[in-house]
């Protein structure tokens, strides 16, 4: 029985050599060398065409660069400050020309990028009876064309106006760029001198630019954080008197742009924007009374609170509340009762050097409230004085039917004791002097007009119970002032 060429090549595959010579031609071994060379070939080919395209789309693990800060320096403190007012400077211009094109600053700008009517001539209506029978389906052109704005939004051009503008702006940076002299702007624009920069600058000098840099620093980013504050509490129904009237202008161009075309939607807006920023912001500008009345969206945005307000408000709201109690208890406010001698030795003191009046140089009625007849021991500190004996006195602190006295436990004249009328006090609040300790403070802090920082009665253990007193009796105080004057 012969040996079939199968089994013949499986045996020479295994290593073993069959009898007999090998055929002509091809080796038996030829077809698998020839595909071991075709698959490298293959794969060089495709990964020198695709190689690179497969590597972007390989995975790896996201690293994490830490970037490094620049130590504080003047000189690159000022070079920052000028390359942020430099790159500023198209922003800032670009809102002055549209300021200045709202203001017709230019008439004849204004008025050609507003309106222009065409003047009468073949082109407006033909008159009654000629014209009719040679072309009774041709549409008549309007009797007056505006120009430019509204004569793209007329036609529904507006989109690409701002496009062909925004065009136009590159070409002219783009010539500008090649050394050409082009100034396409309304106002005019004034070129600052630039001082150099300083190399070697005192430690007085450094100061004051630090200063002057966290001074710009801080309003600028104070106004940021008012827009975007009132922008927040717009949408957060914070005022929802303000917020209603945007959410029904909203349902209302939701239903117009559902219900109406969009050309007589884009018609009515591109009008309107027009109409407002032409004529009733130039009209609203120069009369600062109607804009108050009846500019809507001004009259929103000024309504709009801020955090820090919106946190004075509560405040506001909170001492209007304690004052409500405050009137409440001044006209029943008396000494507690059913104290001993003990206790009301250890919560008031009582160092008197004479006559209470005598000593504040009051009058005879002039005595301190049963509350407080013997007084609170505090300090005084006043910040408006620099030496250290003026800064902090240690003393009593006493509340009669008109004043606040304040004397010195130090022995000398009275020069040294403190008395304010409460008609005089213009605020009173708490007051926490030491901020790094824990609790609401031991201190209260009294505002007149004849000191430029406000009084501090500190390191008053019963500071919570003065507080109300004096409150009380300056509400009850003003309010029989004001009641006087009306009458």
């Amino acid at each position: 029985m012969e040996a079939s060429p199968l089994l013949l090549f499986k045996v020479r595959g295994a290593g073993g050599s069959a009898p007999g010579p090998e055929p002509h031609g091809m080796p038996a071994c030829a077809p698998d060398r020839w595909g071991q060379g075709l698959c490298p070939r293959l794969q060089k080919w495709f990964y020198g065409k695709f190689g690179e395209y497969v590597e972007d789309f390989r995975f790896q693990p996201e690293e994490s660069a830490v970037e490094t800060e620049e130590p504080l320096s003047a000189r690159r403190l000022t070079e920052n400050m000028r390359r942020l007012k430099r790159g500023a400077k198209p922003v800032t211009s670009f809102v002055k020309n549209l300021s200045a094109l709202s203001d017709w600053h230019s008439v004849y700008t204004s008025a050609i990028a507003f309106t222009c009517p065409h003047p009468p001539g073949p082109q407006g209506r033909p008159p009654q009876g000629e014209g009719r029978d040679e072309a009774p389906d041709q549409p008549l052109p309007p009797p007056s064309c505006p120009q430019v704005y509204m004569n793209a939004v007329w036609h529904g051009w507006a989109i690409p106006m701002f496009l062909f503008l925004a065009i136009l702006r590159l070409s002219l940076n783009y010539l500008i760029a090649r050394g050409w002299r082009i100034q396409w702007s309304i106002v005019p624009e004034v070129s600052e001198v630039v001082e150099p920069p300083k190399e070697d600058l005192t430690v007085s000098e450094k100061f004051q630019l630090v200063l002057d840099v966290a001074q710009k620093a801080q309003n600028l980013f104070g106004k940021m954080a008012d827009i975007l504050e009132k922008i927040k509490n717009l949408f957060m129904w914070v005022q929802p008197e303000i917020t209603q009237k945007l959410y029904v202008a909203l349902w209302a161009a939701f239903l117009a742009s559902c219900f109406f075309p969009y050309r007589l939607v884009g018609l009515a807006v591109g009008l309107y924007a027009g109409i407002k920023f032409f004529l009733i912001d130039f009209v609203f500008k120069r009369c600062p009374r109607l804009r108050a009345k009846y500019d809507t969206p001004y009259i929103i945005w000024k309504s709009l609170p801020t955090d820090p307000q919106l946190k004075e408000r509560s405040s506001a709201a909170a001492v209007s509340r304690r004052l409500q109690t405050a009137s409440a208890r001044s006209y029943v406010a008396s000494a507690p009762a059913g104290l001993g001698r003990d206790e009301d030795a250890g919560r008031l003191h009582s160092t008197k050097k004479g006559n209470f009046h005598e000593i504040f140089n009051l009058t005879e009625n002039e005595r301190p409230l049963a509350v407080c007849e013997n007084g609170w021991r505090c300090c005084l500190i006043n910040r408006d004085r620099k030496m250290p004996t003026d800064y902090i006195r240690n003393g009593v602190l006493y509340v009669t039917e008109n004043y606040l006295c304040f004397e010195s436990s130090k022995s000398g004249s009275s020069k040294r004791n403190k008395v304010i009328r409460l008609v005089d006090i213009t605020d009173i609040q708490k007051y926490k002097v030491l901020s790094v300790l824990p609790g609401s403070g031991m201190g209260i802090a009294v505002t007149t007009p004849s000191t430029q920082k406000p009084l501090v009665f500190g390191a008053m253990v019963h500071r919570d119970e003065a507080f109300e007193t004096i409150f009380s009796q300056y509400l009850k105080i003003t309010a029989g002032a004001a009641s006087g004057s009306d009458s």
